[in-house]
């Protein structure tokens, strides 16, 4: 109901006969509405990937292809969840709070990749950028992956370029 009417416009009320409860139930477990808010925060999905299982040795640019078909798989499972959060980040402090951890954790998470797929060959300031680019490029495509007809679809040409700016370029 959050993600259809939006925060403010949904009363408890509304949310207490949606659930067949009583409204005092639900404020007996959510003193305050916004109390709802940090609950669907605690729900979103664990982004933490262990690289083992995407990352092939020597190959970025299929660790990275796998990586991101696993974290779209996991938004698709939190999909009008996720919708909920980019769309009151902009009134609820907790909620941009919660994104932006959840952005950090994806950049690390690109990094972790990068570095176990390249075996030690890529240089670390070039990682980081990389991790930042790709972390950047993931969050936009899943803040409005719920206006795309195939919001799964992976980032072939950009996963490329980062992979192919990341390998080590031979000695002049």
């Amino acid at each position: 109901m959050f993600a259809e009417s939006g925060f403010d416009a949904t009363p408890t009320s509304r949310i207490a006969e949606h659930a067949n409860v009583p409204k005092g139930l639900v404020h007996y477990y959510f003193r305050r509405k916004a109390d709802l808010l940090g609950a669907l925060i605690k729900r979103l999905p664990d982004e933490q990937i262990d690289p083992a299982l995407v990352v092939v040795p020597g190959d970025i640019a299929e660790s990275l292809r796998r990586l991101v078909s696993e974290l779209d798989a996991r938004l698709a499972r939190s999909r009008m969840l996720s919708h909920l959060l980019w769309r009151e980040a902009d009134t609820h402090r907790a909620i941009r709070r919660a994104l932006d951890d959840r952005f950090q954790r994806l950049v690390r998470q690109v990094r972790a990749v990068i570095l176990t797929a390249g075996e030690g060959g890529v240089a670390v300031d070039d990682v980081d950028s990389a991790a930042g680019l790709l972390a950047l490029a993931l969050s936009y495509r899943h803040s409005v992956a719920r206006h795309k007809d195939d919001p799964a679809g992976l980032m072939e040409p950009e996963l490329n370029f980062i992979a192919g700016a990341l390998m080590p370029r031979p000695a002049t």
